[in-house]
């Protein structure tokens, strides 16, 4: 199996424009988004990050299985 840097890039890229968007949209709103997220208990922010990972992991799985 051979890495594809090409590919890897692309979504690290993507994943960058992705995490700026917000930020150049509506940035007051992203800060207070972050000071609500740092005001949650550990735990609830890990059950969160937790479903998040599942939704990308998903995400992926789906991407692989049309290609």
């Amino acid at each position: 199996m051979n890495f594809n840097f090409s590919l890897f890039f692309c979504a690290l890229g993507l994943a960058a424009v992705l995490e700026a968007l917000p930020w150049i949209l509506a940035p007051d709103a992203m800060r207070d988004a972050l000071l609500r997220l740092a005001e949650l208990p550990a735990r609830q922010g890990r059950a969160a990050g937790f479903v998040i990972l599942a939704l990308g992991l998903l995400l992926c799985a789906a991407g692989r299985s049309f290609s």
